[in-house]
């Protein structure tokens, strides 16, 4: 007879080196972003790995006075951080471990590029593409276009319109 919970009783995968793989995942305002959110914290929960959560603040286009620039990149960093605060706990309840998160200021690919460079601890990019029908982000489109073949690792692209069952069943 079948066991029924033979699903739990699989193997757990884990990395291969004895490394810690990280999953990278970039946090904005899009509904798609809880896509990748939520497989980078299934992955690194059966994989043995972690999230790591990267936001950008992007440079404001208004800059006549300096006091009304500074106030703006202020509020900015601070709905960032309650952003990266609320991403954290769902991170921690999917993957049972407290995310890495980075903030930083710039253009979003710039960074996301910069800091794949620097923290060599970063193992896969998961990026949700959007379901918009003017394509799947301008992010997603940049990396798996002209960029796609100068990243140093794999990135993950998870459809937008998947359910959260779906992307359980994947994980």
């Amino acid at each position: 007879m079948a066991n029924p919970d033979a699903s739990r009783d699989r193997t757990e995968e884990k990395p291969h080196d004895g490394k810690e793989r990280i999953f990278l995942v970039v946090v904005d305002n899009t509904v798609e972003h809880h896509k990748a959110l939520r497989f980078a914290a299934l992955r690194a929960r059966r994989t043995g790995g972690r999230v790591a959560l990267l936001y950008v603040i992007e440079p404001a286009e208004f800059q006549h006075w300096m006091a009304v620039e500074n106030l703006m990149r202020e509020e900015r960093r601070q709905e960032a951080e309650a952003l990266l605060q609320s991403v954290s706990e769902e991170v921690q309840q999917l993957s049972g471990m407290t995310p890495v998160y980075y903030l930083r200021e710039g253009k979003v690919h710039e960074e996301l590029l910069k800091l794949i460079e620097e923290e060599r601890s970063i193992s896969i990019l998961v990026l949700a593409a959007g379901t918009d029908k003017k394509g799947p982000g301008p992010l997603v489109s940049q990396l798996a276009g002209k960029m796609s073949g100068t990243l140093p690792i794999p990135v993950t692209i998870v459809p937008g319109n998947l359910s959260n069952e779906e992307i359980d069943a994947l994980t």
